[in-house]
């Protein structure tokens, strides 16, 4: 086994297993808060199915690179790269999804009381469960592609031509097909970021006024900010995060979807990307809750 083999190895090893202990040490802490009657935020409900995408983004790339590089041996059939790939694509596409959700929820939720999106805000909550249904119907529909091209690595190697992708293969297109399932695949990506790059400047926009009002009034005291103010520096961080990891990512998976042959490191590069947001979220909601800090290093 080659040095490089088991650097990234490694890297895989560490970003699943990290990512998979702090998404699942949230996910249980609004567990625990559900069962218990605790009252939760209207974010929480968004951000648990956002720890539940997450958390299956990375035991469905995560897992099978791992024991990849480090060649371990193990072969999928049809059924179960189909079904790998899809609920991985599914899954990074409801992440992509919440987040949007959640920069525009809380967008609104901050907005004044005399802005456009007063009468808004107050039905926002009540739509919040029904808008990650439809993401997930979305990502479902749209990724039926997924099941049509993904196959074993060694199935029908003598009939079709396939693009291999290390432990499972998709049937290879001419470019213009290739290029048209990926700008189908990237459009709902492409519409999300779009919103959240508008939701999160619009809360930027927002804190600033905020803040120079409040210094008008306030000249010679600090008061300590508010939860709302501390939630919304949280969803910006994990908004701007989001935006550049997905954004390399993204580059990556058109990289590997236009050409006909990827080597092994565009392969591991775009894994380590996809991976990247699902490992670092959890981190940086449990920096920023006290609350969820405490009892995720007790679990940890």
């Amino acid at each position: 086994m080659a040095g490089s083999d088991v650097a990234v190895g490694i890297i895989f090893l560490a970003q699943t297993v990290v990512g998979a202990l702090g998404n699942s040490s949230l996910l249980l802490h609004y567990l625990v808060l559900y069962f218990t009657g605790c009252r939760v935020r209207h974010t929480d409900l968004i951000l648990q199915h956002l720890i539940v995408a997450n958390l299956l983004t990375l035991l469905c790339k995560g897992v099978p690179h791992t024991m990849a590089a480090f060649s371990l041996e193990f072969s999928l059939g049809d059924v179960a790269c189909k079904l790998l790939f899809y609920v991985n694509r599914v899954s990074r596409g409801v992440s992509i999804g919440s987040t949007c959700l959640l920069s525009i929820f809380q967008a609104i939720t901050i907005s004044p009381r005399d802005s456009r999106w007063a009468e808004l805000k107050v039905k926002a909550p009540r739509y919040i469960g029904s808008s990650i249904f439809l993401s997930y119907i979305l990502y479902m529909l749209i990724n039926i592609i997924i099941l049509m091209h993904m196959t074993g690595k060694w199935n029908n190697t003598t009939i079709i031509s396939l693009k291999d992708f290390g432990y499972c293969s998709s049937v290879r297109h001419d470019t213009t097909t290739d290029s048209l399932h990926a700008a189908l695949l990237t459009f709902p990506d492409v519409v999300c970021l779009g919103l959240m790059f508008w939701a999160s400047s619009s809360t930027v926009l927002i804190l600033h006024r905020h803040k120079q009002r409040m210094q008008q009034v306030h000249k010679s005291s600090s008061p300590r900010s508010s939860p709302e103010s501390r939630a919304t520096k949280t969803i910006l961080l994990l908004v701007s995060t989001f935006v550049s990891l997905y954004t390399l990512s993204c580059i990556s998976q058109l990289c590997l979807a236009v050409i006909d042959n990827p080597n092994l490191f565009l392969l591991n590069m775009a894994a380590i990307l996809s991976g990247c947001f699902p490992a670092i979220s959890p981190l940086l909601l449990i920096s920023r809750d006290s609350s969820a800090s405490r009892f995720c290093f007790s679990c940890i």
